[in-house]
């Protein structure tokens, strides 16, 4: 049984949904998961994980300065154990093109190139935002054709079978006897 640390960064709470999801399909899957929200959790991962996916949502063109950081400083840690990273943008939705160059920028500014990274789409919370940014992605969303312009509702786009797939895929890599663990 593996002990999976799911460290993450975000900002509308998105990326934490998807973090806890991988937890729910890691431990369901027979094996333990804790995730923890980098800006309480402190910049250091704990020594008794077995693997750690790190995730980060992506805001005005790149990660959380803060996930960055920790990946930074963390990155021996991450290049010793199995890992893997998930970014989550809207961008994903449609443009997969921005949505992989937000993942190079952020493996050029940490130095980590992770062995398995998963791109997920994240939502447009309209209710949950005030009244300029609630204009401001109406008018993104509106410039790139999306439909998904009623403020009055939110959109979630994450396909969540596609983070399933993610979290079971590196639990084949991570597990595999003479593999990574």
């Amino acid at each position: 049984m593996a002990v999976i640390y799911v460290p993450y960064g975000t900002t509308e709470g998105q990326t934490a949904k998807i973090a806890e999801f991988i937890s729910e399909v890691i431990q369901a899957h027979g094996h333990k998961a804790q995730t923890a929200d980098i800006n309480q959790a402190g910049n250091l991962i704990p020594d008794w994980y077995d693997a750690v996916i790190v995730g980060a949502s992506v805001h005005q063109g790149k990660h959380e300065d803060y996930v960055l950081e920790f990946v930074r400083k963390n990155k021996a840690v991450l290049e010793s154990v199995p890992s893997a990273f998930f970014s989550v943008s809207l961008s994903a939705h449609g443009d997969t093109e921005d949505a992989e160059s937000y993942v190079k920028d952020f493996e050029k500014e940490t130095g980590w190139r992770p062995a398995q990274v998963g791109l997920f789409s994240g939502a447009l919370l309209y209710t949950q935002y005030g009244f300029i940014k609630r204009l401001v992605m109406k008018k993104i969303a509106s410039d790139k054709g999306s439909l998904d312009t009623d403020t009055s509702r939110d959109y979630v786009y994450t396909e969540w079978d596609g983070v399933k797939r993610f979290a079971e895929d590196f639990l084949d890599r991570a597990t595999t006897p003479g593999e990574m663990l």
